[in-house]
C-alpha cells in the first residue's frame, strides 16, 4: 500500500464524521498500460471535492463529473475505463489500458466510521485484513488476512471481491547525509512515507526536505519505537558513521522490516559485519537480513545514482523480485 492511501482514509473518516456522505473509490484491475496498480484508492464527497487518485487525471475527471451530476447514488457499483468504454463509461486512457474501479458509498453513519477507522488502523500497520465487499447486497466486512495472496480477487460469478489492505510503506533513513535527501525525495515520490532521524545539529541544519518527518533523535531510538516499524517498513542508514549506522542495524533488525540495509563498499561492509556480531551481538542470521552494500549493484558514483539504487533494491524487495529475475 502506498501512504497516499492512508491520507485518502483518514479523510473520508473525517469527511464521515463531519456528517458528510463519500464514496470510495478503489482500483480493481488494470488492463495493459495503467498509472495505478490494484488496490488504490481515491475518496470523494458529492461536491466533487477529493483526496487521492485512480489515474493520470482523465478518469478522476469522469467520475467526479458523474458524481456532481448525482448518476452514483448507488451504493456500490463498478465502472470500467478504457477499451473504448465497453461496458461502461466512453473515457479511453492515453496509454492504451484500461482499468476497473469499486466505487461504494459511505452514508455518514456510525456504519461507515466504525469500517474507516478498522481500515486506517490497519493500513498504519498494525494488523493485515481483507475487506470483502458484496457487489449484488452491498454488505461490507472485514477479515483477518490470514492467508496473503492478490491484491484484489473478484469472484468467480463476479458478484463479490475481496481486497487485501495492509501496512502502507514506510521508510526510515538513519543520518542526513546527500545520498539520504535524495534519498528521501525519491521514495516521497514512490508513495512511501519517510522519517528520517538524525540527532547531529550541523545534519538538522542542512535537512530540507518539504512532506518529510524529520526527527532530531538517533535513528535506533525510533527504530526501537513500538509500532514504528511494520512489515511494511524498510530500514537504510546512508552515513558511514558506524555511531549511527551500527546502532540502527541493530534495531532493525529486531522488527518485521521488510528491508534492512547499510551504505558502504564491500570492504566496510565485512568490517561492519565483525563489529555488528563481536559488538552488537547479531547472530549469522540476522547480518543475512541487512542489505550491505545496501542498493543494486548500478555502478553508482555520485549522491543521486545511489540513491537510485538503493530505492530501486527496495521496489525490487517490496514486489518479491529475486536479484536475478532483474
Amino acid at each position: 500500500m502506498q501512504h497516499l492511501d492512508v491520507q485518502v482514509v483518514e479523510q473520508a473518516l473525517t469527511w464521515v464524521n463531519q456528517g458528510e456522505d463519500v464514496w470510495l473509490c478503489t482500483v480493481l484491475s488494470t488492463f495493459g498500460s495503467s498509472p495505478r496498480a490494484p488496490g488504490c484508492m481515491m475518496a470523494a464527497l458529492g461536491n466533487g471535492r477529493h483526496i487521492g487518485s485512480l489515474s493520470g487525471g482523465c478518469i478522476e475527471e469522469d467520475f467526479l463529473a458523474r458524481l456532481t451530476q448525482g448518476t452514483l447514488n448507488h451504493g456500490i457499483g463498478v465502472l470500467r475505463y478504457g477499451d473504448d468504454g465497453i461496458g461502461g463509461p466512453k473515457v479511453s486512457l492515453p496509454c492504451g489500458g484500461a482499468l476497473e474501479v469499486l466505487v461504494e458509498h459511505f452514508p455518514a453513519e456510525p456504519s461507515s466510521q466504525e469500517h474507516l477507522e478498522v481500515l486506517l488502523y490497519s493500513l498504519c500497520g498494525q494488523r493485515s485484513l481483507v475487506r470483502r465487499v458484496d457487489l449484488v447486497g452491498g454488505d461490507r466486512t472485514l477479515h483477518d488476512d490470514e492467508s496473503g495472496g492478490a491484491r484484489v480477487v473478484r469472484h468467480p460469478d463476479l458478484s463479490s471481491v475481496q481486497i487485501r489492505v495492509g501496512p502502507a510503506a514506510r521508510l526510515i533513513i538513519a543520518g542526513v547525509s546527500p545520498v539520504s535527501v535524495i534519498c528521501a525525495e525519491f521514495a516521497r515520490t514512490l508513495g512511501f512515507e519517510v522519517i528520517v532521524c538524525d540527532p547531529r545539529e550541523d545534519a538538522q541544519a542542512g535537512f530540507h526536505c518539504a512532506g518529510i518527518d524529520f526527527r532530531p533523535v538517533l535513528p535506533s531510538l525510533v527504530i526501537g519505537s513500538p509500532g514504528v516499524c511494520h512489515s511494511g517498513t524498510a530500514v537504510v542508514a546512508l552515513t558511514h558513521d558506524p555511531r549511527i549506522d551500527d546502532l540502527a542495524m541493530m534495531e532493525a533488525v529486531n522488527t518485521p522490516a521488510f528491508y534492512i540495509g547499510v551504505m558502504g563498499s564491500k570492504r566496510t561492509s565485512e568490517a561492519r559485519a565483525q563489529r555488528l556480531r563481536r559488538s552488537g551481538g547479531l547472530s549469522a542470521l540476522d547480518i543475512e537480513r541487512i542489505h550491505m552494500p545496501v542498493g543494486l549493484a548500478l555502478g553508482s558514483k555520485t549522491p543521486a545514482e545511489i540513491a537510485l539504487a538503493v530505492m530501486a533494491d527496495i521496489v525490487r524487495v517490496q514486489r518479491g523480485l529475486a536479484r536475478h529475475a532483474l
